[in-house]
């Protein structure tokens, strides 16, 4: 077994950032690299993918109850209408990351929706269009990109319809957490059931 790799106490082989917390090994176990294709929960990702730039997704993870909390469990429609009260409000919260830049940019990027919706388009359908076609499993932690030719053609479509805080990077994270690339090491037990739930997976209707 490789450096990169680390044996639980339940005998299980993890990618070693996954057995690191608690809350890591729950996140990596249960939900990290899982194929999402529902609206909300692709949305709740990319918003905090957003907030976690600059920062570690540790943070993120730990305050991700704070956030369903303050951002009406990221229900877009509702998030939409959210006015400069509402930011002011956010960046007196200390439970979440005060970034006023971030928290206007959630807001932006439910509005956003909605008009993607009213097109007759889906975030998952814009994000899983861009999925690779062929993928080699990574070996190392040092296999894993930072970002891709996907994660950057993606950036650029979901800036070009408004969305903000998506950068390359932001979007190749998300784009990881939500299993459009699979990114568990070989070896990690858990690579064997995200992928087979890749295979399984009902890919949503590219955009129009």
């Amino acid at each position: 077994m490789n450096d990169d790799l680390t044996l639980g106490d339940d005998g299980h082989a993890r990618c070693s950032w996954g057995c690191s917390t608690p809350d890591y090994v729950d996140y990596h176990d249960n939900e990290w690299g899982r194929p999402v294709v529902n609206e909300r929960t692709l949305f709740e990702k990319m918003c905090l993918e957003g907030f976690q730039s600059g920062l570690s997704w540790l943070t993120i993870l730990r305050k991700r109850e704070a956030f369903r909390d303050v951002f009406c469990n990221f229900e877009p429609a509702s998030v939409a209408q959210f006015d400069e009260g509402d930011v002011l409000r956010l960046l007196d919260d200390a439970r979440i990351v005060r970034h006023r830049g971030k928290i206007e940019a959630t807001i932006n990027n439910a509005q956003v929706l909605l008009k993607l919706h009213e097109s007759g388009n889906t975030l998952a359908g814009l994000i899983w269009s861009f999925a690779p076609v062929a993928e080699t499993a990574p070996r190392l932690m040092s296999d894993v990109a930072a970002k891709t030719d996907e994660s950057i053609a993606l950036s650029k479509d979901l800036k070009r319809r408004g969305f903000k805080f998506v950068g390359p990077t932001t979007a190749y994270a998300a784009m990881q957490a939500m299993g459009v690339v699979g990114d568990h090491l070989q070896g990690c037990f858990v690579r064997e059931e995200c992928e087979l739930e890749r295979t399984k997976l009902g890919r949503p209707a590219p955009p129009k």
